[in-house]
């Protein structure tokens, strides 16, 4: 005889609220993701402006790693293109589809293993990376970030808090 058992996934917890929960957690939760999406905005001004204004010390980086682009106009118009991006985060407007776009030009960025992987990895050896490769690697963290802030937005925008 067979039995049907239904596995149900175990509920996430939701964190206590009115009383119980600290104030400075309901603070911390209420804030703590909108300062994520401003001090992303922050950084994809300044780097962005940095390309914009051709000091930034990653251009022959990122011109290497799409060698199918002219460097003296894609690295510029990459650098407009993070300072928009940057500027409509810092504004929080249109934050999904700017977190979208945010996230896909950071994919962008591992290319430079592909493309460049002698710039990348010492030795050929991609367990150890050179400062280059570290630079890109840490848009993992970027891209996680950009995902928190989009899904905190998506929550938000249905009328949740």
């Amino acid at each position: 005889m067979t039995t049907n058992v239904q596995v149900r996934p175990t509920p996430a917890v939701e964190p206590p609220v009115g009383d119980a929960e600290p104030a400075y957690m309901r603070q911390l939760r209420r804030y703590s993701i909108p300062m994520l999406r401003i001090a992303l905005g922050i950084v994809f001004v300044w780097f962005g402006a940095l390309k914009v204004l051709d000091l930034t010390p990653v251009g022959d980086l990122v011109a290497g790693a799409v060698p199918w682009f002219d460097k003296t106009w894609f690295v510029p118009a990459l650098g407009g293109f993070e300072v928009v991006v940057g500027l409509l985060l810092m504004s929080g407007r249109w934050v999904r589809l700017t977190c979208a776009a945010m996230i896909a030009h950071l994919c962008g960025t591992f290319m430079v293993y592909l493309m460049e992987p002698g710039v990348a990895f010492e030795h050929g050896n991609p367990l150890l990376m050179t400062m280059a490769g570290e630079f890109v690697a840490k848009n993992i963290v970027l891209i996680t970030a950009g995902l928190a802030v989009m899904a905190w937005s998506a929550h938000r925008a249905r009328g949740a808090r």
